[in-house]
């Protein structure tokens, strides 16, 4: 399993090596800064290689196949977008300054997650730089970046990326990444980046010119499944794995979120997963840095927290969807209608006791019975959020929360991740209550991927849309720009009265020991009537103890203090209007509010 690339030497000389194991001839044709065809030559695993001197940093080359000039499929770095030339990279050549920075425990992360493209006016990595001393000061230290790789176009959400190498030549290119983690890195915030290994995009794809790289065998949503365990996988599966610690090591990032996981299907005796983590962990060998590996997983399973020699993905943590599910139900009254499932305030209580709160019972969405246990798995395995790129931009008008719901359910939706045992995260411009939309958007240049994309939106949306009722155009630049963040909100009126509660919250959460804990055993939750609750957090010596009380109704809820502590001292409180309170007495729980107590 090659690196397979173009890999740069200081003396001007390149090696490039492209997997190609069906073809008898793979020629680099060179473009600049001369143009050159040279013959590579093959070895017995399919890979052609060949090393050319007079090649400096910024060459632009094709691999021709059969008489076409192709992309190379681990170009670093494809200046003229997806269709044209990829070009040589000198990673060596980018002088870091992040020599002090050895990462942040997991548990410790508060997850930001970020479109390059809508979050500052540029629309660049280093666009984002100049809003991190904000961030920072507000307490969150991990920008989780959606994928940014090189896709077709100027916008999109990058899950139909295709050159999973290439950093995408509109957002700033390789050295924009590298300058945005090594600024994030000096102001002690981590980098984490979604990447997607369970399809490639459509458009500009000539993967299948190269190699089998898809499988006959899978089926998944939105492509070919990629060929992780049939004939030939051996390339597949070493072009993925090879990637991950292309962004550990090139770029310094600190963690990869997996997309769809559940949507990558190795039954090989030596899967994926277990290659990536033998890399993985030999890279952590030799920096002495711990790398993280989140996934996004439709099974609702622990497995995939399992060593790989034990069956599992060996992932370090995984995007806890229940938790979402039955907090915004219970949140929004519309929310019923997209989750039928959840409508009880006690599944709330089992997935912060528990995590997952569908684990084996039938579940009428999937009309199977679904999911696995997930009791006994500590908190800092799990990421909970209130939003994310899905849950909004799969909107019809690309609703945020703080469109659907008003400011006081936004103050418990905050509470609801940051006082659980759980690694929160915030979607872009959450943490003010930016109501800008924030759209599903492309700029693809076939028509029939412009119209498949539209069509596709059109069905998906149709049992949502009411009678006369449209959506926008996922292809127009317009639908772009209406998904930006207003940055200028965020110290005004009720954007700076939410911003100062996510202060207070991040800081609550990371000086308190109590909140440090994350053994799911030693919290409980005690119901208040049908929509209250009580949150007991706890030390792991049980000798102090948080009461978080939420009353998630319009109406005024009542609550007796425990007596196992003679006073109760008022910690935060949402309405700012309850004081502290000895053993015993009635604490009158203002609607839609949030007190803690310890």
């Amino acid at each position: 399993m090659k690196n397979t690339g173009a890999f740069y030497k200081q003396d001007n000389t390149c090696t490039f090596c492209v997997w190609a194991p069906e073809k008898e001839q793979v020629t680099l044709h060179l473009i600049s800064p001369e143009d050159r065809s040279l013959a590579m030559t093959k070895d017995e695993e399919g890979y052609f290689s060949i090393t050319v001197e007079n090649v400096p940093p910024g060459a632009k080359y094709f691999y021709n196949i059969d008489g076409q000039d192709l992309p190379d499929p681990a170009s670093g770095w494809q200046p003229e977008d997806i269709f044209g030339p990829s070009a040589v990279v000198d990673h060596a050549a980018y002088a870091w300054q992040d020599q002090q920075w050895h990462g942040l425990p997991f548990k410790d992360l508060v997850l930001y997650e970020v479109h390059v493209g809508t979050f500052s006016p540029e629309g660049t990595f280093e666009g984002i730089i100049p809003y991190l001393d904000d961030l920072k000061e507000t307490g969150i230290n991990a920008l989780e970046l959606m994928p940014v790789c090189q896709f077709p176009g100027e916008r999109n959400w990058g899950y139909d990326g295709v050159y999973q190498y290439a950093v995408h030549h509109s957002y700033g290119g390789p050295e924009g990444l590298k300058k945005l983690v090594d600024a994030c890195h000096q102001r002690g915030i981590a980098v984490f980046l979604d990447v997607v290994y369970n399809h490639l995009g459509g458009e500009g794809n000539y993967f299948d010119r190269f190699g089998p790289y898809f499988s006959q065998i899978y089926s998944i949503p939105w492509g070919s499944a990629i060929n992780f365990d049939g004939a030939y996988s051996d390339g597949p599966k070493g072009y993925f794995a090879n990637n991950v610690i292309h962004w550990f090591g090139q770029y310094h990032i600190d963690g990869l979120r997996l997309d769809a996981v559940h949507c990558i299907f190795d039954n090989s005796a030596v899967t994926l997963w277990e290659v990536i983590q033998h890399k993985v962990e030999e890279l952590s060998a030799s920096t002495g840095r711990k790398y993280y590996l989140i996934g996004e997983s439709d099974l609702n399973s622990p497995s995939i927290l399992k060593s790989p020699t034990d069956g599992g993905m060996g992932l370090d943590a995984q995007w806890l969807d229940d938790f979402h599910h039955i907090l915004y139900v219970l949140l929004d009254k519309e929310g019923q209608s997209r989750y039928a499932d959840f409508n009880k305030l006690e599944q709330l209580a089992k997935a912060y006791k528990d995590g997952f709160v569908h684990s084996g019972e039938y579940v009428q969405f999937r009309k199977r019975r679904y999911g696995r246990s997930s009791a006994g798995v500590t908190g800092e395995h799990f990421v909970v959020f209130n939003q994310n790129h899905d849950q909004i931009g799969n909107r019809v008008k690309g609703e945020r929360l703080s469109v659907l719901v008003d400011q006081a359910r936004l103050k418990l939706a905050a509470a609801a991740i940051f006082l659980s045992p759980y690694v929160p995260m915030l979607f872009m411009g959450e943490e003010y209550g930016e109501d800008n939309p924030f759209f599903f958007f492309v700029s693809y240049k076939e028509e029939e991927h412009i119209k498949g994309i539209q069509e596709g939106r059109k069905k998906e949306f149709e049992s949502f849309l009411k009678e006369g009722e449209t959506f926008p155009d996922p292809q127009s630049e317009e639908t772009f720009i209406q998904s930006r963040l207003d940055w200028g909100k965020r110290k005004q009126g009720k954007h700076k009265e939410l911003l100062d509660w996510h202060r207070d919250l991040i800081q609550l959460r990371r000086t308190n020991e109590i909140l440090q804990n994350t053994i799911k055993d030693d919290l409980f939750v005690q119901l208040i009537g049908e929509k209250g609750y009580v949150l007991h957090r706890q030390s792991r010596n049980g000798m102090e103890h948080l009461l978080c009380l939420f009353n998630l109704s319009d109406e005024e809820l009542e609550y007796e203090m425990p007596t196992f502590k003679d006073e109760w001292n008022k910690i935060l409180d949402s309405e700012a209007n309850i004081h502290s309170l000895k053993a015993g007495e009635i604490c009158h729980l203002r609607p839609t509010s949030v007190v803690i107590y310890g």
